[in-house]
């Protein structure tokens, strides 16, 4: 099973931006974490990065993937197409997020992504994204007839 991990604009300068809210670990070293979590659980993973909302669609229109894991960071508050596009593939999404977005500022407790994921991690750092991996592989075993 295959899942997509899609980490939005800004999320390539981890480790060195805003430390204080997202943590020190660089975006490489998050990635090293997702893949052994999966390959963990028999999983593949791809992780993508993109400050591009049109790049981010185009990742999901692809579709070659069972599962996707996206952390739209600001994309989350603004994007309808990114919502639109994960609604119009028809695969089970994941949102997350590094930092807890219903305790920051009023603009970020709206997501347009929520309504269209099955579930939403946020505010566990790093940790969210293999939360959501956890996540995903009982999703996927149930699908597969496996518990």
């Amino acid at each position: 099973m295959k899942l997509l991990i899609i980490h939005g604009p800004n999320l390539n300068l981890l480790g060195k931006r805003e430390p204080g809210i997202y943590g020190s670990l660089t975006l490489a070293q998050i990635n090293d974490m997702i893949h052994s979590k999966a390959a963990e659980m028999g999983l593949e993973a791809d992780t993508m990065q993109s400050n591009s909302e049109a790049e981010i669609i185009g990742m999901i229109h692809n579709g070659d993937f069972d599962l996707l894991i996206i952390n739209p960071a600001a994309y989350t508050h603004t994007s309808i197409a990114i919502r639109d596009a994960i609604a119009a593939v028809g695969k089970p999404a994941i949102e997350v997020h590094i930092s807890n977005i219903h305790g920051r500022e009023e603009f970020r407790k709206r997501s347009f992504i929520a309504e269209v994921a099955i579930g939403q991690i946020s505010g566990f750092g790093a940790e969210s994204y293999l939360l959501a991996i956890l996540a995903a592989n009982k999703l996927l075993s149930k699908e597969q007839g496996h518990s």
